[in-house]
């Protein structure tokens, strides 16, 4: 082989290597991220649902402590205002976690953008 052959050969070699190198680390980066994501989403989760029980029992046992107070007097106005208010929120936010969801959620934001840069760079 000449000189010149070699030497783009191993240009060549340095650019696939180099291809490699980045590959790798764009993956470890995702590697970590997904970690990162998937303990805040577990936390996330778990709070939210011991969160979702407690403040459940407590507007339930509210609104039966109102009730039996006012049972003499208006116990059917106090049964409907805590039943439509429990509805009523419950419709808020269940229209509130379906526009979210609808938006998506945007996971490994760090690596998604490193790879645009990435393409960027390689295309000018």
């Amino acid at each position: 082989m000449s000189a010149g052959t070699e030497g783009t050969l191993a240009r060549v070699r340095q650019l696939l290597a180099d291809a490699v190198e980045l590959v790798q680390v764009r993956l470890e980066l995702l590697s970590l991220e997904a970690r990162e994501d998937i303990g805040q989403l577990l936390t996330l989760g778990l709070q939210a649902a011991l969160a979702l029980v407690l403040l459940s029992f407590g507007l339930i046992f509210l609104a039966l402590f109102l009730t039996v107070l006012l049972w003499d007097s208006q116990r059917l106005l106090a049964l409907g205002i805590f039943t439509t208010a429990f509805l009523g929120g419950g419709v808020v936010l269940a229209l509130l976690a379906w526009q979210r969801l609808r938006r998506g959620l945007r996971l490994f934001r760090s690596s998604i953008q490193e790879l645009q840069a990435d393409r960027e760079r390689l295309r000018s």
